[in-house]
């Protein structure tokens, strides 16, 4: 029973990171995107995000910030893989009666906050791209005050909860079809058939 919910992790897994990790992967996900964090209420962040609202900036900026999460998901995926390995009896029991995500939850509590901290590197690298030429730099630049490792980590956050959505929605489908794993163990354990 634990190889086999392992799978089934293993497999939700490797689909929601295959799709997020491509480069419009979280992009073009409506359950994963990024959305741009808010500002505080002084004048400068209101300078800052009357610009930030502006058409061309808010392209740009969801779109490095996107492409930058689908990196960081790829950059967390030995952490994810990791953690499926360490999956005992006892979690697997947990498992197989909880909901339509009970293997995600498992994964997303086992892993806690170290997830956030494979992340924020490939994210802060992004935000600290963004300007070099395009748009974004003057912007940013003209307002003071912007706190760049608050918005690293709301959209380190941001990306990390759309990376368990998307794992969470790859293992709902597998358990709603359990054919759909193409696995006959994850089949045989989700239709209540385990082998002797």
């Amino acid at each position: 029973m634990t190889e086999g919910l392992r799978r089934l992790l293993e497999i939700s897994s490797q689909r929601a990171l295959a799709r997020l990790a491509t480069s419009n992967g979280y992009l073009n996900d409506p359950a994963a995107r990024i959305t741009l964090p808010g500002g505080s209420s002084d004048r400068s962040a209101a300078v800052l995000g009357a610009l930030l609202r502006s058409a061309p900036v808010q392209r740009e900026l969801t779109l490095a910030i996107n492409r930058a999460a689908g990196e960081a998901a790829d950059r967390a995926a030995p952490l994810v893989y990791d953690s499926i390995q360490s999956l005992t009896f006892s979690d697997a029991l947990g498992i197989v009666r909880g909901g339509p995500t009970a293997a995600t939850s498992y994964l997303e509590r086992s892993i806690g906050a170290q997830i956030i901290d494979a992340m924020f590197p490939e994210i802060g690298e992004a935000l600290r791209q963004i300007g070099g030429g395009s748009i974004l730099g003057p912007v940013l630049g003209a307002a003071t005050g912007i706190d760049i490792p608050a918005i690293q980590r709301a959209v380190t956050s941001q990306a990390s909860q759309g990376l368990w959505r998307a794992i969470g929605r790859e293992e709902a489908a597998i358990r709603a079809v359990p054919a759909r794993a193409g696995d006959p163990l994850v089949e045989a354990i989700l239709t209540g058939r385990i082998p002797g």
